[in-house]
């Protein structure tokens, strides 16, 4: 399964300048995919959660154009590509 994040310019700071990081692991939710994404740059990780393990509210998420915050969140499911 290939999963590409797109990070805007305040998060690909933390990644070397790479603003799409393309991933191959199987994901079935969000959140298995985000996993792989902070296994290759673990910086990322508390940009994008806050302490409980939520999403923090500045930070939005979106799989073919829907936000997870509608769809289920980080268990919502992810789509190869």
């Amino acid at each position: 399964m290939s999963i590409t994040f797109l990070l805007p310019s305040h998060l690909a700071a933390l990644t070397g300048g790479q603003k799409s990081i393309p991933i191959s692991a199987p994901a079935r939710t969000v959140g298995e995919a985000l996993q792989s994404l902070w296994e290759i740059h673990p910086a990322l990780r508390d940009r994008v959660l806050d302490e409980q393990g939520r999403v923090r509210q500045h930070i939005n998420i979106f799989v073919d154009n829907e936000c997870i915050r509608f769809t289920g969140g980080l268990d919502a499911p992810s789509p190869e590509g």
